[in-house]
């Protein structure tokens, strides 16, 4: 019987208003939830006033954003001075929206699409995570680490306890 997207996809996902301060995304991620693989989440689907999804905001958009523009000019951080510019960055990040930060070129999967195309997909351009939308609306995310547990744990290659 084929594995698809929507017998694997996690449905308990967080989203968050495109226009919602990037603080209170920061926070949400931070408290992630802990899904059953062990993993912390680490993104949030982004949707817009009509709960569309327009996106992905992650923690490594987060931490990319708190960079330094200078940093994107071809200056090394090893030529920088940091004293006082994290502190610096964080007040300047803490200004931004949601959408200002957020990746929106976001490919996504459909429900009915095999676990298979989904792995290659995600390996394919290095994602760690896809959306899986209908009718333009996130109903759930499938998670490199959900396929990997689909794949070894479920059909018991590998056992979930550890005195095992």
């Amino acid at each position: 019987m084929p594995v698809l997207a929507k017998d694997i996809m996690v449905t308990d996902f967080d989203t968050i208003d495109q226009d919602e301060p990037i603080e209170t995304a920061i926070k949400m991620i931070f408290r992630g939830k802990i899904r059953d693989t062990g993993d912390k989440t680490t993104s949030l689907m982004v949707i817009d006033d009509k709960k569309a999804f327009v996106g992905i905001i992650t923690m490594f958009d987060i931490l990319y954003h708190l960079r330094p523009g200078i940093l994107n000019f071809g200056i090394s951080a090893e030529e920088l001075s940091w004293s006082g510019r994290i502190k610096m960055c964080k007040a300047e990040l803490i200004k931004k929206r949601v959408r200002q930060v957020m990746s929106s070129e976001i490919v996504g999967a459909l429900p009915d699409e095999h676990m298979m195309l989904l792995l290659d997909r995600m390996v394919r351009n290095k994602y760690h995570r896809l959306p899986v939308i209908h009718n333009d609306k996130p109903i759930g995310i499938v998670y490199i680490s959900d396929i990997y547990f689909h794949l070894f744990a479920r059909d018991g290659i590998v056992n979930r306890r550890k005195d095992e």
